[in-house]
């Protein structure tokens, strides 16, 4: 099953272990780990669903390209990594 984790910067605000999970694409295995902390979809996804600017995602050390595309398909071995995404200038 897929790996589901979170980056120290959110899990040191919220109980978010890593997780495996029964899913086929990167929407899914999100949602499956939104049912066990419903806290962090707020931090991750807008209210389009779309993933937050401030929020990146990779799979298997690849960051997705879009923000609103997540049916993304995954493997039972992949790895997906949430993170709060840097900024500056």
């Amino acid at each position: 099953m897929p790996r589901v984790e979170f980056a120290r910067s959110l899990t040191r605000h919220l109980v978010c272990p890593p997780q495996e999970v029964a899913a086929t694409s990167l929407r899914a295995a999100l949602d499956a780990a939104f049912v066990a902390v419903p806290e962090l979809r707020s931090y991750v996804l807008d209210d389009q669903g779309a993933v937050r600017k401030h929020v990146a995602v990779f799979i298997n050390a690849q960051m997705i390209a879009s923000r609103t595309d997540l049916d993304i398909a995954l493997q039972s071995e992949d790895k997906v990594m949430v993170i709060q995404a840097l900024t500056g200038g």
